[in-house]
């Protein structure tokens, strides 16, 4: 069995999640920990924030 990882592909942002991912994305969350709250890959979260015109703060 593979190990588990963000299986959750290509799922449709509720907005409840979109919401979420405002409020975390004003309070200067870094990526990782975004997509750990909303279970999703940083690469999902980034593409939604771009989509919505949010900056995300990248952890360096």
């Amino acid at each position: 069995m593979a190990a588990e990882r963000f299986e959750r592909h290509k799922q449709a942002w509720t907005p409840d999640e979109i919401q979420k991912l405002h409020t975390l994305a004003k309070k200067g969350m870094p990526l990782k920990a975004i997509a750990k709250a909303l279970t999703r890959s940083e690469e999902s979260v980034k593409t939604r924030a771009k989509a919505d015109s949010l900056g995300i703060t990248k952890l360096r």
